[in-house]
């Protein structure tokens, strides 16, 4: 008997899984979702995140001890007056048995969709990143050997870094915004031999990130009241949201979703603007001038110019789902806010981070939470002092530099070849 199987949110079809990221209907405009066999949350003595592997798309673990660490906060709880705060780390902090070494939760997603392509894909994996997937993928590859081509903005290149040499990382920097380097990809995966690993669309990303919310829920005993989470794509709000599904499902943690809280940084916020105003629809008017946006902004991972906002099952039916809300916050609520977590609870921020943690400010400050509930803070990433204190970093250079609008038939050729040395 299969341990799960995906079935489309749209039309409602069931199928089987061979890496499959569309529904097989033609015209489902609807992300998929794994159904698992287990119904109730079984917690396995295996490392890091696969001891949540009845949960994920994967029927083997990887021996990686990286995965969300949860702990209850105290001074910075206190300091703003939330008495019970449950802050979900996943970065490097060794003191608190916190062990993914690129300092970003993107781990979390690339393990089980590396482990997921190893089991039911073929080829080489393609991902777009703005800097932070790319580097959770390349460390995976630089584990496990598995090639990737990772395509980055020009600016992020230098976010490409492993703490293992990797020998098998394909890595393309785009002249462009992290939306180029989206589009960029998508053309390479054209290429006989390549595949996309699917962003949103893939249920192993999906519910590698949905183990923050699993973790924070054994934490604390039960389901949040409310979630915290800075978003680019939205990805993370939908994993939290079909993690809470299943919670639900067990039985055993309560039986009330978590509200969604997610934040952009300010002036890059079209799915503030879309859901302030009520819409399932992004619209251009909420992203006047994309690119200066995207420049000015604290943290420009959070700047994904098509985030599956509208698509069903995604980030406009998660809120909705969940009564939540959307946050702007300015850069200098980012930096303020990131000071006082420092200070406080002792250990360095992801720019992403910073901007989550400045919302649960916000919400704080105008009321908009109960103080006496659970809260949930997702701190996406962090500790990257400690990961140069503890680890040799290996920076892995530009296979090829490109434009934007360079033709794929211009590197075409060194692609090709690269990958039919590594796959």
């Amino acid at each position: 008997m299969e341990k799960y199987v995906l079935k489309c949110l749209g039309c409602g079809s069931q199928f089987p899984d061979h890496y499959t990221v569309n529904c097989p209907m033609e015209g489902c405009n609807s992300l998929i979702r794994a159904y698992y066999r287990s119904r109730q949350l079984d917690i396995k003595a295996l490392p890091g995140i696969f001891r949540f592997i009845d949960w994920l798309p994967v029927e083997r673990p990887l021996p990686v001890d990286a995965g969300p660490v949860t702990y209850r906060s105290e001074a910075f709880a206190r300091e703003f007056g939330l008495n019970n705060l449950y802050v979900t780390f996943s970065g490097y902090w060794p003191e608190r048995d916190a062990c993914i070494r690129t300092g970003s939760f993107k781990e979390l997603e690339a393990l089980p969709t590396v482990q997921r392509f190893r089991e039911k894909g073929s080829g080489v994996l393609q991902v777009s990143s703005a800097g932070n997937t790319g580097r959770a993928f390349a460390q995976v590859s630089a584990l496990t050997g598995i090639p990737v081509i990772v395509v980055v903005p020009e600016a992020s290149a230098e976010r490409i870094w492993t703490t293992e040499r990797a020998e098998h990382v394909c890595l393309i920097a785009v002249n462009g915004d992290y939306t180029d380097a989206i589009e960029f990809g998508n053309r390479i995966c054209t290429l006989p031999g390549v595949a996309a690993e699917g962003g949103v669309k893939n249920v192993a990303r999906r519910d590698g990130m949905g183990t923050v919310l699993l973790d924070g829920a054994l934490a604390a005993g039960r389901l949040p009241a409310y979630y915290f989470q800075a978003v680019g794509s939205g990805t993370g709000g939908i994993a939290a949201w079909e993690a809470a599904e299943r919670l639900i499902g067990d039985g055993r943690f309560g039986t009330a979703r978590p509200e969604l809280h997610l934040s952009q940084n300010i002036p890059f916020i079209p799915m503030v603007l879309a859901w302030r105003e009520g819409r399932d629809t992004i619209l251009p008017r909420d992203m006047p001038d994309a690119r200066a946006a995207v420049s000015a902004v604290y943290s420009d991972v959070l700047t994904n110019r098509n985030p599956p906002y509208s698509v069903k099952g995604g980030v406009y039916d998660a809120l909705s789902a969940t009564r939540g809300m959307m946050y702007a916050v300015t850069n200098d609520e980012a930096r303020s806010a990131e000071r006082a977590f420092v200070d406080l609870e002792g250990i360095d921020l992801d720019p992403a981070a910073s901007v989550c943690i400045a919302s649960l400010l916000q919400a704080v400050e105008a009321g908009g939470i109960d103080p006496a509930e659970t809260v949930l803070l997702n701190v996406t990433g962090g500790g990257y002092e400690r990961i140069r204190e503890d680890h040799t970093i290996h920076a892995i250079p530009p296979y090829l530099r490109v434009g934007a609008s360079t033709p794929l038939d211009a590197v075409r050729c060194e692609i090709e070849g690269w990958v039919k040395a590594h796959a």
